[in-house]
């Protein structure tokens, strides 16, 4: 619990910046003559929404399984992670919408100030992506992450205004237009990171399967405990912040009922007190087969 707690505070630590932020930039947008930025401030007005959408799906992830959702709800962080990752795509396709309808516009070159608030911009959002992001690499939440990266693209699309400003101002007459150009590359920006988020969250949702070193501490930790033979079968897919896990362990096919019992008990103790984010074991035992002992000599 307390782990999803971090989750919810990143979240609501994000929402608050992005709200300052959305406001500062389409003011400063606005009186400062530069579409790029008026773009930056609509982009970090969805992180808001993002951000939002992430709080509650983690929120509803923490409510215990019942009747209707035996294995919980943690699969409403990955559907929160796809809604962000489609926030990113509707702001890259209205970013891009309306910085090509400015390109055919009459333009005035940007003031100098944007660049001020660019970069203190810049800075801000690249401490909220690192922040973020760590919280969501701890929790192994896909939500927090794609948020994160939500982040980062704010960052690069306020640096790509960043350049743009710079690059009319230096040019002058006839370079005005540099910062309609930066707002369509931060587009692709924002396009590649809602494309690697939803790539993830999908695979979350099709219950793809954890990676390879995480299945190989499992296996190790089951394996290690007394009265287990081998690891039949493992079987893994990620549930919010968890992991749910399904064994198919092989025993002496000699032990009682109770005694296959009991070591299927503590299989699923250990994996659950391990520091693993394992949450859910379902433990299958089977009899390992007999050793053929060799044909005693004649």
């Amino acid at each position: 619990m307390r782990s999803v707690q971090k989750g919810l505070m990143a979240a609501g630590v994000g929402m608050a910046v992005n709200i300052v932020l959305a406001i500062v930039k389409i003011v400063t947008g606005v009186l400062g003559n530069s579409y790029a930025l008026i773009a930056d401030g609509i982009e970090s007005s969805t992180d808001i929404i993002s951000s939002l959408v992430v709080w509650t799906g983690l929120k509803i992830s923490t409510i215990p399984p019942d009747d209707d959702h035996p294995y919980g709800h943690g699969k409403a962080e990955s559907i929160s992670a796809i809604i962000v990752s489609l926030a990113l795509f509707a702001a890259a396709a209205f970013i891009a919408v309306e910085s090509i309808r400015e390109l055919h516009a009459p333009r005035h070159t940007p003031a100098w100030f944007t660049l001020v608030v660019l970069a203190l911009v810049v800075a801000i959002k690249e401490t909220l992506f690192r922040f973020v992001s760590r919280v969501g690499h701890q929790l192994n939440s896909t939500a927090v992450q794609s948020d994160a990266w939500h982040h980062r693209a704010d960052a690069s699309t306020s640096a790509a205004a960043f350049i743009g400003i710079s690059i009319a101002l230096i040019g002058g007459k006839g370079y005005e237009r540099a910062d309609d150009w930066a707002a369509l590359f931060a587009c692709a920006v924002i396009l590649f990171n809602g494309y690697r988020i939803l790539r993830v969250a999908v695979n979350d949702i099709m219950d793809t399967a954890a990676p390879d070193p995480l299945q190989k501490e499992i296996l190790a930790i089951s394996a290690s405990v007394p009265g287990v033979v081998r690891i039949e079968k493992c079987r893994t897919r990620k549930s919010g912040l968890g992991l749910l896990v399904e064994l198919h362990v092989e025993v002496d096919g000699d032990l009682t009922v109770r005694r296959g019992h009991e070591i299927a008990h503590e299989v699923s103790d250990r994996l659950k007190s391990s520091s693993l984010p394992v949450q859910f074991v379902m433990v299958h035992i089977e009899p390992a087969p007999k050793v053929q002992q060799p044909p005693k000599p004649h």
